[in-house]
């Protein structure tokens, strides 16, 4: 296995796709490391998927910190990628500086923002600080309450333009990868042969030149999926089982035996 990184990932367009993930603790980052997982990506998703919310929109900073450390004690050979939760960027440039300065201390390779042409100007200041950035266009989750709901953007050739425009902006700005998340197949496939930076796809079809899939889902720790996710492994009635096969042993006596 290689250390993957900024360079590593950019060799990487047109020769080899890349299947990366989430993860949110030390365990199951050195477990994803272990296979081979090039890179993992500490999502502002752990809201939903670790902390209870219906949304990514309260995690915060705290969160966040805790969860890239963690993560980064248990990746060797992948790289960690912080996600900026909502409210870390949206206030001024000066205090996103500070954030994405937190997040890489803490063991963060990189930071993920949302935004096309907006936080370009961002974009290019962390950049210049020698902060990589992974961008993130389509459908955005902290915009969930502009679009009324996780809705697949682009739809139209007007609002596909929109995204693609997004896409060239963050590339121009220096993004090294761009996430393209919840749009139609036909126009990731027109963005990832337009750019010469990775292409990382989530319910964007099969040519962007990597994916991702959340850490929960492709587990089946999830009850409810979106219908892009595979499931590669069905781990909740496992769990719940082992979970069940305990307490009942514990109360019959028959745990600890000795």
């Amino acid at each position: 296995m290689k250390k993957w990184n900024v360079a590593a990932v950019r060799a990487a367009k047109g020769k080899t796709k890349l299947g990366c993930c989430t993860a949110y603790d030390t365990c199951f980052a050195r477990l994803a490391d272990e296979a081979g997982v090039p890179i993992i990506l500490v999502g502002d998703s752990l809201g939903m998927n670790c902390l209870g919310y219906e949304t990514t929109l309260p995690v915060n900073m705290s969160d966040t910190l805790a969860a890239v450390a963690a993560v980064a004690r248990g990746a060797k050979d992948a790289m960690v990628v912080g996600d900026m939760p909502f409210g870390s960027y949206q206030c001024g440039d000066d205090e996103a500086v500070k954030n994405a300065v937190a997040i890489i201390k803490a063991g963060a390779e990189a930071v993920k923002l949302e935004g096309g042409a907006s936080v370009c100007s961002l974009i290019r200041r962390l950049t210049t600080a020698g902060i990589p950035v992974l961008a993130h266009v389509g459908m955005t989750p902290q915009s969930v309450n502009e679009y009324g709901g996780f809705k697949k953007q682009g739809k139209t050739r007007e609002a596909a333009e929109k995204v693609l425009a997004d896409a060239k902006a963050v590339e121009e700005a220096g993004a090294f990868a761009v996430t393209l998340e919840c749009i139609p197949s036909d126009l990731a496939a027109e963005i990832t042969a337009a750019l010469k930076i990775v292409t990382i796809g989530i319910g964007a079809g099969p040519v962007c030149d990597a994916q991702w899939l959340v850490m929960h889902d492709l587990l089946g720790l999830n009850e409810k999926v979106p219908s892009f996710v595979k499931k590669y492994a069905d781990l909740a009635p496992a769990v719940r089982g082992a979970f069940a096969a305990y307490v009942k042993e514990v109360a019959d006596g028959t745990f600890p035996n000795s």
